[in-house]
């Protein structure tokens, strides 16, 4: 898949910055983008090695830091602690299974509006803003969909 656009953002991200454009920052960056969902730095260098088995980690979080700065992907901090990233596109929201770790992108028109009706009644400018519900969702079990109240919780999400 071509990333054309991307590429031309970071090239000029490095030029501004006077950052030199490496094989390694835009095979990582190629890595990036054809990941889909929430994708970890582990999980980039894991895809990243198969074709460039000589980038290491520390290239690749440093990598991502730097793709950050220039605007390509955002970073996302879930309560697991673990930074993940994801291609900056339309605003959604997040609901955030605390038991399997999946991650879920919504959009609500109702919220949206929601919100804004709430800083208009306190006169309050909303510059952003960060909506991710945690919980539980339904799961399968032997291909059936099992409501999440049904299946037991481990002792230490209690």
């Amino acid at each position: 898949m071509s990333h054309e656009v991307e590429q031309r953002a970071l090239s000029q991200y490095l030029e501004e910055h006077n950052l030199k454009h490496t094989q390694q920052r835009e095979a990582i960056l190629s890595a990036f983008l054809e990941a889909t969902g929430h994708i970890t730095s582990e999980e980039i260098h894991k895809h990243v090695r198969v074709d460039h088995p000589n980038i290491g980690y520390t290239t690749v979080y440093r990598t991502m830091k730097l793709l950050c700065d220039a605007g390509l992907p955002s970073e996302r901090h879930f309560e697991d602690g673990v930074t993940r990233y994801e291609i900056e596109h339309e605003h959604h929201d997040h609901l955030v299974c605390l038991r399997c770790g999946k991650i879920i992108e919504f959009e609500c028109a109702m919220i949206e509006k929601t919100q804004l009706e709430i800083a208009e009644r306190y006169r309050f400018r909303v510059l952003r803003h960060r909506h991710e519900l945690y919980g539980h969702g339904d799961f399968l079990v032997a291909g059936v969909a099992v409501p999440a109240e049904l299946v037991p919780m481990p002792q230490d999400a209690k």
